[in-house]
């Protein structure tokens, strides 16, 4: 059976960490086996079960979506070959909420990196990153006000133990 070293290749790979259809094609291919062995592999390891777009596309959301946005991970399951129904399916399963949580939280991380001198200051370089970070605007500008109102109830806190 000559997909057998295809096979067994994307075996390896899928060993070390879970892939996309298309990724797993094009690792193979690049290794240099044939289209054809290429196919048959692919097939076959989809039938075993190894491969599965939808669940690769879960997973994907779930590791990443603690410092990413649903526009950020819906980019990168686009860059790894998954359909874009299966990768929108897999991004609406995380919702504003959990958007929200994981904002705020990657928000006070760039927080206590720097002081800031008012709020605007702070929403321009941490809001910015968060958009960068594929979060939609509406999340940044909550995330950020929830960090700076906590922030500021601390340093009002911290004066008037001072004094």
């Amino acid at each position: 059976m000559p997909a057998v070293g295809a096979l067994d290749a994307g075996l390896r790979l899928l060993g070390r960490r879970g892939h996309s259809r298309m990724e797993l094609r094009t690792k193979l291919v690049q290794r240099g086996y044939s289209e054809s062995d290429v196919d048959a592999a692919v097939f076959r390891l989809g039938d075993l079960g190894y491969l599965n777009d939808p669940e690769f596309a879960e997973h994907h959301v779930r590791r990443r979506s603690p410092t990413r946005g649903p526009l950020a991970l819906l980019g990168e399951l686009a860059g790894r070959g998954v359909d874009r129904a299966v990768a929108a399916e897999a991004v609406a399963r995380f919702g504003t909420d959990a958007q929200l949580v994981a904002a705020t939280r990657l928000a006070e991380r760039l927080y206590g990196k720097r002081g800031w001198a008012g709020y605007r200051e702070m929403l321009d370089s941490i809001g910015s990153r968060l958009l960068r970070r594929g979060f939609p605007p509406g999340i940044v500008l909550a995330a950020c006000k929830s960090v700076w109102a906590e922030t500021r109830e601390q340093r009002e806190q911290a004066g008037a133990s001072a004094s």
